[in-house]
């Protein structure tokens, strides 16, 4: 329902902008990408609204998504390995193993943005971009929350 995604989008905000401010140490700067590729936001915007269209939860999904791949070893895109005979990914972890959820509007949004800037936006930055603006598109009003005086 509407309830229980705002619920788990205000619970895992404070998470994922603490993973976000934690890299300002790197001197990572929002308009890192404006001159390499300008289209990045728009494209990646464009495949999250479609998803989000499709399937309103999948924001929630997102914004946990990155939050799992920050938790471990930081921000690096490391959620989104597979499985191979020799490597044994964070994908199909017991813990994310049928709880994870997003991976595919992930490979969606980096095929995009492979098309316009191929080899410039790393997986762990879509990530991060989409986590982003799965709070940016379904934000709600904030008169929706209603706490005891």
């Amino acid at each position: 329902s509407i309830m229980s995604m705002v619920v788990v989008l205000l619970l895992l905000l404070p998470c994922a902008l603490l993973c976000l401010f934690s890299c300002a140490a790197a001197q990572l700067t929002p308009d890192f990408y404006d001159k390499s590729c300008p289209t990045l936001i728009p494209t990646v915007r464009a495949v999250l609204q479609k998803a989000i269209a499709k399937e309103p939860r999948i924001a929630a999904s997102l914004l946990r998504l990155h939050f799992h791949d920050c938790f471990v070893n930081g921000c690096d895109a490391s959620l989104l390995l597979d499985d191979t005979p020799s490597f044994t990914g964070e994908k199909g972890a017991v813990p994310n193993n049928r709880s994870a959820r997003g991976f595919r509007v992930v490979d969606r949004a980096k095929f995009a943005v492979e098309k316009s800037c191929p080899g410039v936006v790393s997986c762990a930055d879509i990530l991060a971009i989409l986590a982003r603006e799965s709070v940016v598109l379904v934000r709600m009003p904030r008169t929706f929350l209603h706490l005891k005086q």
